[in-house]
């Protein structure tokens, strides 16, 4: 396969040892690395991972916490060559790029068009497009801008059986017209028609998928997002579009190749951030629902936990200028609005509404260039857990938890109840 790849493919031990590890705590020793120059290469390793019954592993920056792109199979490392941005088309606000693009990258040069690609992960300055998309990756503001999935316009993909096919939003007509054809691409239009016609069926995925308000998802294949749709349900008025059923796959469904992506106008300079203290976690449970009422631009979690590292570390020490005494967690609420005098009316309004509720006992102002601090400070929490005094250091294990914010009080406490059975302790943030 070697000689027919216009890329990399590398075996020795050293190379494979690299990649055997991800952001998380698992490690498997893959049997190759390859790092395709163009969407032909992936063409080539599907069939002879199909030929030889291989398994393939879509990789991008590394940054899972879940162990997603570790595997005794091929490591497809999208990062190094096919990280283009091929096209912006600034009136439109869509742009279409290559898996491997950086978002901070993508992020620095539609910014001179006042254009962003929203879901803001915290590892933006090394996560991947790819990794997004496969992940579904949101981000702080989230409440705002939803999950990749929600930009995703279409996406360009190699099938398993090395076919490479567009999948985009389609009107009734070009469904059925699909197909009619005798390719890979019908067979999944005619099973979706054939299997998922059934009302009956559409209704028992939409009752028992999590709740719509719950945008963050990665447990499973999206089915909602694709039944829900004109084409598949008589009572939807969505369009049609097999692209949000890749999104959040895992690499699972095939490999991307090209991404275009949705664009959203860069939000308003007047911004500020209430650093809501809090003496127990509990308490910011509470809190975080009575703040979302006013609906801010993003609300942050950041325990004591995080807290006592960073006071630790030196550069984040400088960082810690807006705590007040010793929370045991702090809320990060930032407000956008059109004028400044806006922020701070709405500001007001829920330091207010928390005292009313006798929540919290500091309320800390943040603006201008000392907000980048507070979200240095958050972007760097899992780092800077590895300070923690001891032997012991932290795992992280469970990743991406989408929780409706009326189920969160008690979804911890039983969280709690099992971790507490087994002796262990566990840090909370985003």
């Amino acid at each position: 396969m070697g000689e027919q790849l216009e890329g990399e493919l590398a075996m020795d031990r050293l190379t494979r040892a690299v990649y055997s590890v991800d952001a998380s705590a698992y490690r498997e020793m893959p049997m190759a690395v390859v790092m395709p120059k163009g969407h032909r290469d992936i063409e080539i390793l599907v069939g002879f991972a199909r030929e030889k019954g291989l398994s393939i592993i879509p990789r991008g920056a590394g940054t899972s916490l879940a162990g997603q792109v570790v595997g005794d199979g091929i490591v497809v490392d999208m990062s190094k060559y096919m990280n283009n941005i091929l096209e912006i088309n600034a009136k439109e606000k869509w742009v279409r790029v290559e898996p491997g693009v950086v978002l901070d990258k993508l992020n620095n040069q539609l910014r001179e068009h006042g254009l962003f690609f929203s879901p803001e992960t915290s590892t933006s300055n090394r996560c991947t497009i790819g990794g997004m998309v496969g992940n579904n990756s949101c981000g702080a503001r989230s409440l705002v801008y939803g999950s990749t999935r929600d930009h995703l316009i279409s996406s360009r993909i190699v099938l398993p059986n090395s076919q490479t096919i567009e999948l985009g939003p389609l009107t009734e007509e070009e469904f059925h017209k699909k197909r009619k054809s005798n390719t890979a691409e019908a067979d999944i239009y005619n099973y979706l028609w054939e299997r998922y016609k059934d009302e009956t069926l559409i209704e028992e995925v939409l009752e028992e998928y999590p709740e719509e308000e719950i945008r963050r998802r990665n447990n499973g294949y999206a089915l909602d997002e694709v039944l829900n749709t004109n084409i598949l349900n008589n009572s939807s008025n969505k369009t049609f579009n097999l692209s949000k059923l890749f999104a959040g796959s895992e690499g699972t469904l095939g490999i991307g190749v090209e991404f275009t992506l949705n664009l959203t106008p860069l939000p308003p300079d007047n911004k500020a951030i209430i650093a809501a203290h809090f003496n127990s976690l509990e308490e910011s449970f509470d809190a975080n629902l009575v703040a979302l009422e006013s609906s801010p631009y993003a609300i942050e979690l950041m325990d004591n936990n995080i807290l006592e590292a960073a006071s630790r570390n030196i550069s984040q020490k400088r960082n810690m200028f807006f705590i007040s005494g010793s929370p045991k967690a702090v809320l990060i609420i930032e407000i956008c609005e059109e004028t400044m005098e806006e922020v701070e009316t709405k500001m007001d309004y829920i330091i207010n509404n928390l005292k009313s509720h006798n929540l919290g006992y500091a309320y800390t102002k943040v603006y201008k260039e000392d907000m980048k601090k507070v979200w240095e400070l958050r972007k760097a929490g899992l780092g800077l857990l590895n300070n923690i005094p001891g032997s012991k250091k932290p795992v992280s294990v469970i990743e991406d938890t989408a929780v409706s914010p009326s189920k969160l009080s008690s979804y911890i406490q039983d969280l709690n109840a099992i971790l507490d059975n087994h002796g262990l302790d566990c840090v909370y943030h985003a």
